[in-house]
């Protein structure tokens, strides 16, 4: 059996920080703090280390002008995905937004065709067909049903589609800037468009919040934004973001055993085969894509 690649492992810790922020956004979410008001205090924060650390490392933050459309398309779709992750975990619970987000390599799929920046092969539609039916096992085994209401559904769809479009964004400009400067330059425009939104909410945050409260937001904004960003980004820049965000199929079964540990939530044998079928499918759609055709 080989060892796992870097790009694996690097996927592997992404989806782990990923799949606990759901559970600690969703508890900051119901212990005082308001949706906008968390988004603007934690990309705030978040945009400033990155900030910092490029212009100690690069001491600029210059991007080309021809590259400007893709920075400013990622900047719109991760301010959108994150009006639609904030209020998703606010209105519904963190196992069923988990569950939307496996859709995710569907629209990067889509996307990648329709851009003509990914090839994919049977064995790719095999994999994700495969990993998306054991998303829907985890669904079955979690009380086979969707709470929350339409609108929390709805805005887990947008939070999936819209990062799939933010990972299609970023991936070209991997190729020419280091991954601290598109999170410097693209985090904090996308902060500015979040505290203009959020300012209602930030001016009657109640600010007196418990130390762990506090404590959790940093760690939401240090490990899954920080360093899951330079992660996700190197292996977009490998991999392509179809098959970057197949990796994402994980969450749902991995936020499930974060339930069990932190939550006292029991597994049951449906969820434990839509594991295993989340994991087949992976494995199978993480071969090489076949080289593009020279013209």
């Amino acid at each position: 059996m080989r060892r796992p690649s870097p790009v694996e492992l690097m996927l592997l810790t992404v989806i782990t920080l990923w799949s606990l922020n759901l559970t600690v956004t969703r508890y900051i979410l119901t212990h005082g703090f308001q949706p906008l008001a968390y988004a603007t205090v934690r990309y705030g924060l978040a945009a400033a280390v990155f900030v910092v650390v490029v212009l100690v490392a690069e001491r600029t933050l210059a991007i080309q002008r021809s590259d400007l459309w893709l920075v400013l398309a990622a900047v719109l779709t991760l301010w959108l995905n994150q009006l639609g992750f904030v209020y998703a975990l606010k209105t519904t619970s963190a196992s069923v937004v988990a569950l939307i987000l496996g859709a995710t390599p569907i629209f990067a799929a889509l996307i990648g065709l329709v851009t003509r920046t990914e090839l994919l092969t049977s064995r790719f539609w095999l994999g994700a067909t495969i990993s998306f039916v054991g998303v829907g096992l985890v669904a079955l085994g979690s009380g086979g049903e969707i709470r929350g209401g339409l609108g929390g559904v709805l805005l887990g769809v947008l939070t999936a589609a819209t990062w799939a479009a933010y990972s299609t964004c970023v991936a070209p400009l991997m190729r020419r800037y280091s991954p601290y400067r598109i999170s410097a330059v693209v985090l904090s425009a996308a902060w500015v468009l979040i505290a203009l939104s959020g300012s209602g909410q930030t001016r009657s945050q109640d600010w007196s919040l418990d130390a762990e409260v506090w404590a959790l937001l940093v760690f939401a904004a240090l490990g899954p934004l920080v360093l899951t960003n330079v992660l996700w980004f190197r292996s977009l820049d490998r991999i392509g973001a179809a098959r970057a965000t197949l990796a994402a199929n994980l969450q749902p079964f991995v936020a499930a055993l974060f339930a069990v540990v932190l939550l006292s939530e029991r597994l049951v044998a449906l969820e434990l085969a839509g594991g295993v079928a989340i994991a087949i499918g992976i494995l199978l759609a993480r071969r090489r894509r076949p080289p593009a055709a020279v013209d």
